[in-house]
């Protein structure tokens, strides 16, 4: 559920030396990082397209984000066949994914986090920069062919250098897409748009419009209902919505939005477009076309709501359109029809706004003492960021889950389901064999990202690669005394815009008053929050190009 940018790795001849794209010579180049003591296993050349295999047995924990809807099991396929082609065996840490977050941090503060520790989405990893917990990776990267591949060969340092704290360095090693991959939007009822004449819509306003001839047909009903309201409120309508706008919310806010057209930071709960995304939402709920509760409810209230046909509308990315819905609806509303349709377009114009970087790995400081050291930056570089690990991890082994013909096109085994893909079949991909798990599958070319869609996704994803990408923000690193200035800022401003956010789109307070309310997050240090942006912005710049 999240999205990022693009840029230029240029890597100098020496070990280390990693300038960045118009930097000043030397000026951001990193010495060797001396390894020469944990080499134990590793291979002794490692390049792009080839495949890791540890000269010995060995084995690494890694912190483990159990899914409930793919439990882990031991005796998957993945574990055993990763083992087969690598000579490493991970040991997982199990971690239930309602609190993976929380037991993360528990555990990198405290010193007990397993070596590897993936799934961790930034910039979550700033919290630990400062105390040395974690490893700045970009140390590291000549360990990493497929990484610096990837990174040159798709221009993505402009999005890595977002992951750069004030040292020039980054502390995750994020996942890596080739494109803009947008996966959350809208599902519709187009059986209930057929049957009352109404267009798939296009924008919000036509949105609107097709909410308000829908309420009129069904009065007692809320159009549009809403689901991914815990815990952030809102969380994708309200992202989707500002975007529009060119602003940040839901689950994407961020405290400051580039204003490209003004050339300098602005504090986003108080921009203009953000102010347009609540008048927007307010403007549904008053009118009852957008279930109220939609921002607050829990996910299985909402998706009873949608499923038993007391609503038309709701948030959906390709699988919850596919598990959590169309099944369901097949059962509770006969004739039932959904699609998820592009994302609505708003006055910023034809934008996908996204990012191409993913939520990636950390990795503990307490590596660098292990004598795999080496093997296990070799090992992480080819399962997280080779073609050949990528493949692995998404599609599994050829001839057992998957099969591929002559042109590339994959396969799934007549026997086995993901997506909807083979329905009915008796095993699943996740469920019994370990693949395409969240833990290990993200990154990757647009054809490997495209391979598990359905026609009706590759629909999608045509109209919106149509449209054109947003521009990366700059990079604005705070120093440890900047972001600890920062962390007492953060939390009673983003309370205070999230509050107030429901509050205007609900009508519990007027909008009249928004004057008031951006003089109360004045009070709270806006400005002074934009401020050390701005100086952080305007180092980084100075001193990193």
């Amino acid at each position: 559920m999240r999205e990022i940018s693009r840029r230029q790795a240029l890597v100098g001849l020496g070990a280390f030396t990693f300038v960045l794209a118009g930097c000043g010579e030397g000026e951001t180049a990193k010495k060797t990082a001396d390894v020469s003591g944990n080499k134990a296993g590793a291979m002794a050349s490692f390049g792009v397209g080839q495949q890791f295999k540890a000269t010995e047995p060995i084995s690494f924990d890694v912190l483990y984000n159990n899914h409930p809807f793919y439990p882990l099991k031991n005796d998957w396929l993945f574990w055993q066949e990763l083992t087969k082609r690598t000579n490493v065996t991970l040991k997982p840490v199990a971690v239930p994914l309602s609190d993976y977050e929380k037991k993360r941090g528990l555990l990198v503060g405290s010193g007990q986090a397993p070596l590897i520790i993936p799934k961790t989405y930034h910039p979550a990893e700033e919290a630990f920069v400062a105390s040395g917990a974690i490893l700045p990776v970009s140390d590291y990267l000549d360990l990493m062919p497929n990484f610096k591949d990837k990174v040159a060969k798709w221009r993505l340092e402009p999005e890595l250098n977002t992951f750069r704290q004030s040292d020039g360095r980054f502390y995750l090693l994020p996942g890596l897409h080739e494109d803009i991959w947008v996966d959350y939007s809208l599902a519709v009822r187009t059986d209930i748009l057929e049957k009352h004449n109404l267009e798939i819509p296009k924008t919000w306003d036509e949105l609107y419009t097709v909410l308000k001839a829908l309420k009129a047909e069904y009065p007692d009903l809320y159009p549009m209902t809403d689901r991914w309201g815990v815990p952030t409120p809102g969380g994708n309508l309200l992202k989707i919505v500002a975007q529009a706008y060119g602003a940040k919310g839901g689950w994407e806010y961020q405290h400051a939005t580039w204003d490209s057209a003004a050339g300098k930071f602005v504090y986003t709960g108080a921009m203009p477009g953000y102010k347009q995304m609540i008048e927007y939402l307010h403007k549904l709920v008053k009118e009852k076309l957008l279930d109220p509760e939609s921002f607050t409810q829990q996910d299985e209230q909402a998706k009873q709501k949608f499923n038993s046909g007391k609503s038309f509308v709701i948030s959906a990315n390709a699988q919850t359109l596919i598990n959590d819905h169309r099944t369901q609806l097949s059962k509770l509303v006969p004739g039932a029809k959904i699609v998820k349709i592009p994302v609505p377009l708003g006055p910023i114009g034809e934008y996908k706004i996204g990012v191409r970087t993913e939520n990636g790995v950390m990795i503990s400081k307490k590596a660098l003492e292990n004598k795999n050291f080496v093997a296990m930056m070799q090992f992480i570089d080819w399962l997280w960021y080779s073609d050949q690990g990528q493949e692995f991890a998404k599609w599994g082994v050829e001839g057992t889950t998957f099969t591929k013909d002559a042109s590339g096109a994959y396969k799934l085994a007549e026997d086995v389901d993901f997506v909807g893909l083979n329905p009915g079949a008796p095993k699943h991909l996740q469920k019994d064999f370990g693949f395409h798990n969240g833990v290990f599958t993200y990154g990757g070319t647009t054809k490997l990202l495209h391979s598990t869609f359905s026609e009706e996704e590759l629909a999608f994803q045509k109209v919106m690669n149509a449209r054109k990408p947003w521009p990366v923000e700059p990079p604005h690193p705070f120093t440890d005394e900047e972001r600890e200035q920062a962390a007492l800022w953060e939390t009673p401003l983003k309370d205070h815009v999230q509050q107030n956010t429901l509050k205007f789109i609900l009508g519990e307070r007027d909008l009249s008053e928004w004057d008031a309310y951006v003089k109360e997050l004045e009070a709270k240090n806006m400005t002074s929050y934009i401020n050390l942006v701005t100086t952080a912005y305007e180092r980084f710049k100075k001193e990193h190009g």
